[in-house]
């Protein structure tokens, strides 16, 4: 969750929301990302689905049914279905979101009869840390 954290302080530093995500690979790191929807100019840019790109493109496949997703706050649905598309096993989330997570919160994606795949969820780690890189960012921009 550290390497998380940093990059969710770049992605900040740089003028974005503040997260970052990993996947790892067992011990291995695969790839990391940072929310980058304004640089990119692209919606969809959010560090879970950057991240999930970076890490099938080394990988060469577009299943990480081996791999852990780390994410700095708990993904919102579009996050959650690629998630779910990728076949990550696990998932590790610091902050939870009220109002746009999708795992613990609102459509409770994994939870639906709907989806074809469910990673573990494992939430609240880095929490604190997670949450104030969030309000801090929040705080300065209001």
């Amino acid at each position: 969750m550290r390497v998380a954290l940093d990059a969710a302080r770049a992605a900040a530093q740089a003028g974005e929301v503040p997260v970052g995500a990993v996947v790892m690979q067992g011990d291995r790191q695969v790839a990391v990302a940072a929310n980058a929807p304004r640089a990119l100019r692209d919606p969809t840019a959010h560090a879970e689905i950057r991240v999930i790109r970076e890490a099938a493109a080394k990988l060469g496949r577009e299943r990480l049914e081996d791999c852990d997703l780390w994410v700095t706050l708990e993904p919102c649905a579009m996050c959650a279905g690629a998630i779910a598309h990728a076949r990550i096993a696990r998932i590790y989330y610091g902050a939870p979101d009220p109002k746009g997570g999708a795992v613990e919160h609102g459509p409770r994606f994994f939870a639906q009869p709907t989806c074809h795949h469910r990673p573990e969820v494992y939430s609240g780690i880095g929490e604190g840390e997670a949450g104030a890189l969030l309000r801090e960012f929040f705080a300065l921009r209001r």
